[in-house]
């Protein structure tokens, strides 16, 4: 939410982030979510370079190891889709050395510019650090070339962004009519849901006795009242007596209810696999649907982050190095390096144009095809499987 100040604007969440957080790490369906998602956003990765720029790629693959860029972004993905954002502080930004993870509550509010002559978000002026991080009396304030701020489906030009699970903590009015949020709609059920396991599971009892005198009345309210939590059996001397066990009306059926809110909770994750562990009943053509649609989700996320790293990181290592980085042209690639298959008639015919040598093409025939061949010397045949 932005509120204009003069000529600047600024943005806070309008739910807080450590809420969203709090929602991931609680909610087992909100966190399988999330995490499948990010596992799938940001994988492995490796990195290649424009021919003759090896040394600059070195550079870069060295800084990726020191900070475990692999590890940071995978965090980083983790946040990002559950709520839109994660901060990373440069401790240094005019010489890249060391990347930190802040707090994800650590930012207070988000400064930004206008347009010339318009009340409309342009740029981020500064990061204002929550009080809780602050040193002493220092403002708090953050340059913008000191924090890389992670953000998808933000409403104002990089200010805060959107994840999967606020659409869960957030309330409906419709005509001053207003309906809770769905993270404690199916909280209040997973509340409840013990409670009626032991009620009826468990039921109360009444037996009703005609002519019970005032001190046996009393006997058996204090004995409801300490009752234990699976229900008792109440007994009474009296001549007229009728056992009524209470039970819950078969006409309420909730599993309809229960299932809606359920089914929209999932759709607010925007992804169906968890339902393929939980639910039978499940194709395989199902779950390659799943896996098809959950592609089309990560596809943009994958790109955003491959572009902001090769922009952000790799360019900046590259000049910090002496490097040109639109020569060098070092790409993140997500995945591993495709190794080259090897058929047998690629290694005949590179021994045929005399590519290799003979005992060279022996030895990738054992290591490579698995091949069994015995040396000219030997007068019984030693068999050698490709690998040993």
């Amino acid at each position: 939410m932005a509120a204009p100040n003069g000529t600047v604007f600024y943005e806070t969440s309008e739910i807080p982030l450590a809420d969203v957080m709090k929602l991931y790490d609680r909610d087992p369906t909100c966190k399988s979510s999330v995490d499948l998602l990010a596992a799938s956003a940001v994988k492995r990765f490796y990195t290649t370079c424009a021919p003759g720029q090896e040394k600059a790629k070195d550079a870069v693959d060295n800084f990726c190891e020191e900070v475990n860029l692999d590890g940071l972004l995978h965090d980083m993905a983790v946040r990002l889709i559950a709520c839109g954002n994660e901060f990373w502080l440069r401790l240094t930004p005019d010489k890249l050395s060391e990347l930190v993870r802040m707090p994800i509550d650590s930012i207070d509010k988000i400064k930004l510019s206008s347009v010339q002559g318009l009340k409309i978000p342009y740029k981020v002026e500064n990061y204002q650090l929550r009080t809780t991080y602050r040193v002493g009396n220092s403002n708090g304030d953050l340059v913008p070339q000191a924090v890389l701020h992670w953000n998808v489906n933000q409403n104002y030009n990089s200010g805060y962004g959107t994840g999967l699970l606020q659409v869960l903590l957030h309330t409906l009015t419709v005509n001053n009519d207003k309906r809770p949020a769905f993270a404690w709609m199916k909280a209040k059920i997973e509340k409840i849901l013990p409670s009626i396991f032991v009620k009826y599971a468990g039921p109360d009892v009444v037996v009703q006795a005609e002519g019970m005198k005032d001190e046996s009345f009393k006997k058996y309210e204090n004995a409801i009242k300490n009752r234990p939590e699976e229900g008792q059996w109440l007994f009474s001397g009296a001549k007229n007596v009728s056992v009524n066990p209470v039970s819950i009306d078969p006409r309420a059926r909730f599993e309809y209810y229960i299932d809606h809110i359920v089914n929209q909770f999932y759709l607010g994750c925007e992804t169906p696999l968890p339902r393929l562990f939980s639910t039978p009943g499940f194709t395989e053509a199902s779950a390659k649907a799943a896996l098809e649609l959950q592609d089309m989700l990560i596809d943009p996320i994958q790109r955003m982050v491959k572009r902001r790293v090769e922009r952000e990181i790799f360019a900046v290592i590259e000049k910090q190095n002496g490097f040109d980085p639109v020569k060098g042209q070092v790409r993140l690639n997500w995945g591993t390096v495709d190794t080259p298959e090897i058929s047998a008639s690629d290694l005949i015919s590179a021994a045929d144009k005399n590519l290799i040598r003979p005992d060279e093409f022996r030895k990738n025939a054992v290591k490579i095809l698995g091949w069994e061949l015995w040396d000219d010397n030997s007068k019984s045949p030693t068999a050698t499987k490709g690998g040993d």
